[in-house]
């Protein structure tokens, strides 16, 4: 079994995009801890629009499985899971400019920014993104 980190009692996360889908599936993938930290109460999850274009775009393209019609999971789950919605701003999207080319995907470049600007720990499997000064977590 993993060590499961410290985390601290108040976090505001940042979902990568399958984090975001794997938690609401349920998916094994995800380590049980990062699950419970996101059922806390006192965690404050939020879901960038960026993720949820990024999920639709694979949908429609026939790479993503979901649960239900996409537009209804993207949209209306989230919401009702009671994360926040993080709309891409202007800031963000000049944040970009100051990152370095570690990585080639336009949606998780985004997340990045986002998480800095944003001041978010990014919940993220994918070994890659923690090569930025960011803070993620798993």
């Amino acid at each position: 079994m993993a060590d499961i980190p410290r985390v601290p009692a108040r976090v505001n996360v940042l979902l990568d995009s399958h984090a975001f889908v794997w938690y609401l599936v349920h998916d094994e993938r995800l380590p049980e801890w990062i699950f419970d930290l996101l059922e806390d109460r006192a965690t404050r999850v939020t879901v960038s629009v960026a993720s949820l274009w990024e999920l639709m775009t694979k949908a429609l393209a026939g790479r993503l499985r979901l649960p239900t019609e996409p537009a209804s999971f993207l949209v209306d789950v989230p919401l009702e899971a009671g994360f926040r919605l993080l709309d891409v701003q202007p800031r963000h999207v000049a944040m970009l400019s100051e990152l370095p080319q570690i990585h080639g995907d336009p949606f998780d470049r985004m997340l990045i920014a986002q998480a800095l600007v944003e001041d978010l720990d990014l919940v993220t499997g994918d070994e890659t993104l923690r090569s930025y000064p960011i803070r993620t977590l798993w």
